[in-house]
């Protein structure tokens, strides 16, 4: 059973005291399906375009941010286990990024995880500035544990 959709948004926003810093905002929290936004103030390298760091964490919370919606806390638990960034172009605002699981891929994570122990899935993502522009595309491998 997914957790409440308010203690999502918490844990998912203010549970790891890095991301609570940097201020992401969960959009969108649904089963299968969140969006994330990050800010770009607060979060600007020296160049003056958003943080490489910043980037990385709004392309690796969604993993978290689906297993909350998706998936019953009490018998499972998440790990990313590789995450690749490629930057397509400079951040100069609040970038934002979709994620989704299909209703069949949460069932066959679920399943593999019930019977085997652990599962693992691929979010392939694309984080986009305020005009629709791709400034990068990551690519993680995560993992659902049982307890």
């Amino acid at each position: 059973m997914p957790l409440p959709v308010e203690l999502v948004r918490q844990l998912t926003e203010e549970q790891i005291a890095f991301v609570k810093r940097s201020g992401l905002k969960a959009e969108i929290l649904e089963p299968g399906h969140v969006r994330l936004r990050m800010p770009f103030e607060g979060n600007q390298n020296h160049i003056g375009t958003l943080y490489a760091g910043a980037l990385f964490t709004l392309a690796e919370v969604p993993g978290g941010a689906l297993f909350l919606t998706s998936f019953d806390a009490r018998r499972f638990y998440p790990i990313v286990k590789e995450l690749n960034l490629r930057f397509r172009r400079p951040a100069r605002g609040d970038i934002s990024v979709d994620a989704r699981l299909g209703s069949d891929e949460i069932q066959r994570i679920r399943q593999e995880a019930e019977d085997r122990g652990k599962a693992d899935y691929w979010l392939e993502l694309q984080l986009i500035d305020a005009s629709g522009e791709v400034v990068a595309e990551s690519r993680g491998l995560y993992q659902l544990r049982a307890h």
